[in-house]
């Protein structure tokens, strides 16, 4: 359990708990993820809203790492990890800017030290330059062929530095 820092602009500087995410979770995953997904794009989610929230029930009791930024007992961050894939990561939309994404992506390089890779929409350019504020570069630029919901996509990679002696 990490916590980070909420810089919101009221001043005030409260502790952001990140953890692994528990069953008892996932409704609030589930609507972090959609509300955030919902905010963001323009075209629909491939599945509906019903389902989504039951692979994210899925997602919670599976193997995969999931992770979840709380703030006084709310949820307002999610993302999934694993071994060098950053599969997911959602802040509430009435939090961004906070932090909180930070938070999370530094848990990620800290269950990924020797690198992350991820994928977003093209046309998320708020994504876009926080992943690339964070050390992550483009790999390979999709059509949209590849994903569900036909939008084209982005491959970012996130290397860390290595020393060489």
């Amino acid at each position: 359990m990490t916590t980070a820092t909420d810089g919101a602009a009221d001043g005030n500087s409260d502790p952001i708990e990140i953890r692994r995410a528990s069953l008892a979770d996932a409704e609030a995953v589930a609507d972090v993820y959609l509300r955030s997904f919902h905010a963001t794009y323009a075209f629909p989610l491939a599945h509906t809203d019903d389902q989504v929230r039951g692979w994210i029930r899925g997602l919670v009791s599976s193997a995969q790492e999931t992770w979840v930024a709380v703030d006084g007992g709310r949820v307002v961050g999610m993302m999934v990890v694993g071994p060098g894939d950053l599969d997911q990561l959602y802040v509430a939309p009435d939090r961004l800017g906070a932090g909180i994404g930070r938070g999370l992506l530094e848990t990620a390089k800290e269950r990924s030290p020797d690198g992350l890779s991820l994928y977003t929409f093209q046309v998320n350019e708020r994504a876009r330059r926080f992943y690339e504020r964070n050390g992550f570069t483009p790999e390979w630029f999709g059509d949209g062929s590849a994903n569900e919901e036909g939008q084209p996509d982005v491959r970012y990679v996130w290397r860390p530095f290595v020393s060489r002696t």
